[in-house]
């Protein structure tokens, strides 16, 4: 199964970057944690929604009504789970902003409807648990290289109701490995620098590089 980190594919480069990771890895399906900007797919890809996205189109994919070869293959969870290769996977799309988490949904407008709200978090939680989580913000005690203090309270909320094994986080460009109480924390470096694989049987995570165009064009 194919791990994608943040891909902002809306440039040339950014997007054929991410499909030489799609060709390098040859999945069945893919997971990818957030900030896409892209959803023509070459397979079946479950994704979160980042910061950085076409939200016009993410909330068509929210509510169903995206049937276009624009949309090809792409899955938004938006706080629910999903049966994949024996896994039960559960994302949260969005960032998180104090200003905006009490609010509905529906109050959100323009570029705040890239945050998720209570209401998002409070639905995943009633999925039960999950064997793997993605989300786009890091649960606290990450240890990834930033000028802020890095951690989400929610998402920490969240690792503690539904007790993934794994947490798979994009946003901060970073590979890293951590822990929050039992579950293992992986942040993802960017799809242009690397993809990674995930075994479903044993939960193991590689990491591989990114072919540049010249190096797929030699294989």
């Amino acid at each position: 199964m194919l791990v994608l980190g943040d891909a902002h594919a809306n440039t040339p480069d950014r997007r054929a970057a991410l499909m030489r990771a799609y060709r390098a890895a040859d999945p069945d399906v893919a997971l990818q944690l957030g900030d896409l900007f892209y959803y023509d797919l070459p397979v079946e890809t479950y994704f979160i929604a980042g910061n950085n996205e076409d939200f016009d189109v993410i909330d068509a994919l929210r509510h169903g009504r995206v049937r276009s070869r624009n949309t090809r293959n792409a899955r938004l969870l938006d706080s629910r789970a999903v049966e994949l290769q024996g896994l039960r996977i559960g994302g949260l799309s969005g960032n998180f902003a104090p200003t905006q988490y009490e609010k509905p949904r529906s109050a959100l407008r323009g570029d705040r409807r890239r945050h998720f709200v209570r209401g998002d978090v409070e639905a995943l939680k009633r999925v039960g648990s999950v064997d793997v989580l993605l989300t786009h913000e890091a649960p606290h005690g990450t240890d990834v290289d930033e000028e802020y203090a890095v951690g989400c309270r929610p998402v920490d909320e969240l690792i503690s109701a539904l007790s993934p094994d794994l947490c798979l986080t994009g946003h901060h460009h970073q590979h890293t490995e951590t822990t929050f109480g039992d579950t293992r924390v992986i942040t993802a470096a960017p799809a242009w620098d690397s993809y990674y694989e995930l075994d479903p049987d044993t939960l193991a995570v590689t990491r591989h590089e990114t072919p540049g165009p010249d190096e797929e064009a030699e294989v």
